[in-house]
């Protein structure tokens, strides 16, 4: 299993963090429920506006796909307005998952 991991600073005073992650919950991960190998996600805030979005896929390439493609540069223009700087991404290989 792979990991992608996405930083993103929400601008509050644009938008609310909880009505941000509302639009991740409503309009994204839809889209990525679509897409090969996709195995769910964790959204992380705080009150400042960061954020971490932890995506799980079954491959590393399955992972990097949607990259190139559309679909990234494409959520990215939709929700522009509302960081305060360019998201940064990375991709890790998931090598232990302990949850209770």
């Amino acid at each position: 299993m792979y990991a992608r991991v996405t930083t993103i600073e929400i601008d509050p005073v644009r938008i609310d963090v909880d009505a941000a992650v509302r639009m991740y919950e409503d309009d994204v991960v839809p889209a990525l429920q679509e897409l090969d190998g996709y195995r769910g996600a964790y959204v992380f805030t705080n009150p400042d506006g960061k954020a971490l979005l932890i995506s799980f896929w079954e491959t590393e390439e399955q992972a990097e796909a949607n990259a190139g493609s559309g679909f990234y540069p494409e959520m990215l223009a939709r929700y522009a307005t509302i960081f305060r700087a360019p998201p940064g991404r990375e991709r890790y290989g998931v090598a232990l998952v302990d949850v209770s």
